[in-house]
């Protein structure tokens, strides 16, 4: 049984079908990718999963057990955690402070949550006191990852990790996210970097215009023609 099951998702803006019949599935100890390009309904999907949206039709399951129609607190009680679009940090709030509410679903704030994020970005230790608001692009990515890392999600959703991030930074997030995989961590990254999210990934779903298009192997994907014309800018 897969650790994350999607099938036959139908989620709605008002009148607007953003999601037309998304399937797929991720396993535990995965890293899969979902591409595609803006307003494909990338975002959507990871807001579906995640309870901020409810679908009209299908359902989510983690580890067997239906989350799709409940709150986003009580998705986030049953192990999924998401670093969103756009970070959504706390600005006015310490580096601290917003890492601490990563941890508000579990009640309490353990050191040893905290130690494990200012390992994998010690920029974040050094800004501890600092408020978000201050910092650049790339240390609030490092600290709406590490906010999401703060409720120890067995499954981690990231939403667009890279974007505005320099090349150097984009590689840092990545090589981060590899390690929270490697750490055991399930992960489903939504990304317009196809080229490094496949570089990362096991597997990937391509996505148009709300439906899931193609779907392999990350290595597949990234020989794929269709892929690499629409996606990786080859001709």
């Amino acid at each position: 049984m897969p650790m994350l099951e999607v099938r036959d998702l139908h989620t709605y803006y008002g009148h607007i079908h953003a999601l037309k019949g998304i399937s797929l599935d991720v396993e535990q100890g995965e890293i899969v990718t979902l591409i595609g390009s803006n307003g494909a309904g990338k975002s959507t999907t990871l807001k579906t999963i995640s309870g901020l949206l409810n679908p009209r039709e299908g359902g989510v399951s983690l580890n067997g057990k239906r989350i799709s129609g409940l709150p986003a607190h009580r998705v986030a009680t049953m192990g999924v955690a998401q670093s969103p679009e756009g970070r959504r940090i706390f600005p006015r709030m310490t580096v601290r402070e917003n890492l601490e509410m990563g941890a508000f679903a579990r009640g309490r704030v353990d050191p040893a949550d905290l130690d494990r994020v200012f390992e994998l970005f010690p920029r974040l230790k050094e800004r501890v006191a600092q408020k978000a608001g201050t910092m650049s692009g790339g240390e609030q990515q490092m600290l709406a990852i590490g906010r999401a890392l703060m409720a120890r999600p067995s499954l981690l959703l990231l939403d667009e990790p890279s974007m505005g991030l320099s090349p150097i930074l984009v590689e840092t997030i990545f090589g981060v996210v590899k390690d929270i995989n490697a750490q055991g961590t399930t992960v489903l990254l939504v990304e317009q970097n196809a080229l490094m999210a496949l570089a990362v990934a096991h597997r990937g779903y391509v996505i148009q215009t709300g439906q899931i298009v193609l779907a392999d192997a990350a290595p597949a994907l990234l020989k794929n023609e269709m892929v690499r014309k629409a996606y990786l800018g080859e001709d």
